[in-house]
This record gives structure tokens, C-alpha cells and sequence, in this order.
């Protein structure tokens, strides 16, 4: 398949990765941390210059549940439940803790008027934090020591990694066994309760899912459920073509959409839903359907696609603590954007900086120890 790379894991008898869909992963881990430089500049959907940023944390379960379809799916005669979560937790959770270690460094320079309570934390219970940040388990609202009510405080974009866990969860315990049609079932299930949830809801609006409260829930399980389940069902139906100039297309599409202004204003917010939702519920199954169809020629498209699909993971997950830094200072300073700008463009490329350091230092040589250390090799099993 001239759509997939050699196996490059830390399991040497794994599948090979789809380049395109990799690297389109880091071009949407990119734009989320621009979203996010934007966002400490904004105040409204209507002045965000990447207004739909948010919506890559959509794309990343379909592209998960994609993957995860053709990386498992036909390997489930040689694998066992325990085969399965080792080589899940070996491939997220190193960088994981990396992510809280990140936070926690960070946390007492983003003590500012913005973030009020952090001054008033003592240190053993951000280190406990800490602790609990790295079994993924979620803080409730006692436990926030940063005042956004977030289920991970000191990493905020840990929420998504947790429903990651529950949607794999899912998967190898339950919707594995699913046939197409049941599989289709619950896909068009879960895209009503998503088209109703950015439709109907009042924001006209996706965003949340970061914390404990049930409204919070709400949107976080609506979040995962139908992109990871409508990427595992396009993992088995469809079937590949050969599209030219796959990844230049594909790129362009998720930045034109996640950058598309706000629609219908403070008027119509149901407008805006609509926009999301289509994106969410067609769009984003289109550019995996296209990402996995073409291949990646050249010398320097190669690379560009590898760098990007190497650092998407480990740049989504260590960037927010910079994040919270930039934001402090642009808030309790009053910095217009203007003058902010060149700041956040040091945040956006120290951002890829931290994530290639600790995909090089830690990250890797990790996940290669922990793959020797706890994982059976076997003749033609799965992919990382």
C-alpha cells in the first residue's frame, strides 16, 4: 500500500502508518496551538481569527478511530484484551506524564490575575495534583487549583486523552464485536446526539467537555463517540482510491476549516452549530477517506509529513502550559494582539521546539524500552 510507511513503533512487529493521515494529524496539532495564541486575544467567536481551532479535537477522534480500525480490527484471533491496552498505554501515556510534568514546571509562573487561586496553592497539593494527573483520572471541582474547573488543571487538554481512553475502552471491551450494520447503528446515533448538541444548544457551539460537571460530560462523551465510532466504521467500508496531491489537499481543507469565520453571529447561533456539525459529521470523515487514499512523493513532502505526524501528538499535549503563561500575560496586561503577536509566535514555535525534544529524549527511547519490556512480539500483529 503505497499510502502507508514502513513500520516505524516501538513494537517492531507492528503495521505500517498511513504518512498522510499522520502528518494531517500534526497539521491540526499546529493549528490548535494557534487557536489557542488567538484565543488569549479574543473574547467572542466573532473575533477569533481561527474560529473553529477547537474542532481539531474532533478531526483527532476520527482519525484515531480510523487507525485504530485498520491497526486491530482483523489482528483480534492473535490478541488479547491485555495485548490490546498494553500497547495503548505504551503508545499515549508516556507523554501523558510528560504533559502534568510540563504543567506543574509551569504552574507557578502563571499565577496572575487570571489565575488568582495559584497563588494561595502550596506546593504538596500541585504535586498531588501532579500525581493524579498521570493516571488520567479527572480532579473534581474541589480538587481545581487553577479556577477554570478543569478536570486536569495543571494540563488542561488531558480531557480529550481521557474520553481517548474510554472510546478504546469501548472499542476492545464492546464495539469490536459489532457487526457493520450495528457499528452503523450506533454511528448514526451518536451523530443525531452531536448535530442536536451544536444545532440546538444555546452557544451554537461544540466547545467543552474539559470538565466534571454534567453539562461538561454531556459534550465530552458527545464529542468522542461519534467521530472515534464513524472513524472505526469508514476503517471498514471503505475502500481506498488513488487521489493525486492527497496531503496538500487535505491540509488545506482542515485549515480552511478550522479557520472559516464565525457564521450567523450572535443572532443565529444555530448557523455556527450547523457549520460545526457538517463539519463533524461529513467533512472530517471526507479528509480521512481522502488522506488514506493518496501517498506521499518526494523527497520534501516526505519529510514535511513525518515531522509533523512525529511531533502532532507530543505538541497537543505539552503546549497548554506555555499557553497559560502567554494568556496570563496578554490578559492581566491588556497586550492588543498587534503587539502580542510576535510573543505568540514564539509560544506557537517553542511549542514544536518542547514537543520535539521530548518525542526525541523521552518520548521514543520510552515507549521502545516499555515495547521490549511488556510487549510479546508476534508474527504480523498490529500497528502502535
Amino acid at each position: 500500500m503505497n499510502s502507508t510507511s514502513a513500520p516505524v513503533s516501538a513494537f517492531p512487529d507492528s503495521k505500517g502508518h498511513y504518512k498522510i493521515l499522520d502528518g494531517l494529524r500534526g497539521v491540526a496539532a499546529v493549528m490548535v496551538v494557534a487557536f489557542h495564541v488567538f484565543e488569549a486575544s479574543t473574547t467572542s467567536h466573532q473575533d477569533q481569527i481561527i474560529n473553529h481551532g477547537y474542532l481539531a479535537v474532533d478531526f483527532f477522534y476520527v482519525l484515531s478511530g480510523f487507525v485504530i480500525g485498520y491497526a486491530y480490527d482483523d489482528r483480534w484471533n492473535n490478541m488479547s484484551l491485555e495485548d490490546f491496552f498494553k500497547r495503548r498505554i505504551i503508545r499515549l501515556h508516556p507523554m501523558v506524564v510528560m504533559g502534568m510534568i510540563v504543567g506543574a514546571i509551569g504552574f507557578y509562573f502563571q499565577a496572575s490575575n487570571l489565575f488568582p487561586v495559584i497563588g494561595q496553592v502550596p506546593v504538596w497539593k500541585m504535586l498531588l495534583i501532579m500525581l493524579i494527573g498521570f493516571t488520567l483520572i479527572p480532579v473534581p471541582s474541589s480538587l481545581d487549583i487553577r479556577g477554570w474547573q478543569e478536570m486536569h488543571p495543571l494540563n488542561g487538554p488531558g480531557w480529550s486523552l481521557f474520553y481517548e481512553y474510554i472510546a478504546n475502552l469501548l472499542y476492545a471491551l464492546i464495539v469490536r464485536k459489532f457487526s457493520n450494520k450495528i457499528l452503523a447503528v450506533l454511528v448514526f446515533i451518536a451523530g443525531c446526539a452531536l448535530a442536536h448538541l451544536t444545532i440546538a444548544g444555546p452557544a451554537g457551539d461544540i466547545v467543552g467537555g474539559w470538565s466534571l460537571e454534567p453539562a461538561q460530560i454531556r459534550i465530552g462523551v458527545t464529542r468522542m463517540m461519534y467521530p472515534f465510532f464513524a472513524g472505526l466504521l469508514l476503517s471498514r467500508i471503505s475502500k481506498p482510491t488513488q487521489v493525486k496531491h492527497a496531503f496538500l489537499l487535505c491540509s488545506l481543507m482542515v485549515v480552511i476549516i478550522l479557520s472559516i469565520p464565525s457564521i450567523g453571529g450572535t443572532e443565529h447561533p444555530w448557523m455556527h452549530g450547523l457549520y460545526e456539525a457538517i463539519c463533524i459529521l461529513f467533512l472530517f470523515p471526507l479528509i480521512v477517506y481522502i488522506g488514506a487514499s493518496g501517498g506521499v512523493k518526494g523527497k520534501y513532502a516526505s519529510g514535511i509529513s513525518k515531522f509533523l505526524g512525529d511531533i502532532s501528538y507530543p505538541v497537543y499535549i505539552t503546549h497548554y502550559p506555555l499557553i497559560y503563561i502567554y494568556t496570563a500575560w496578554v490578559v492581566d496586561n491588556k497586550i492588543p494582539l498587534s503587539k502580542a503577536l510576535p510573543v505568540g509566535l514564539l509560544v506557537l514555535l517553542s511549542s514544536i521546539a518542547l514537543a520535539y525534544a521530548c518525542l526525541k529524549l523521552y518520548d521514543e527511547p520510552v515507549r521502545k524500552w516499555l515495547g521490549k519490556r511488556f510487549v510479546k512480539k508476534r508474527i504480523k500483529m498490529v500497528a502502535d
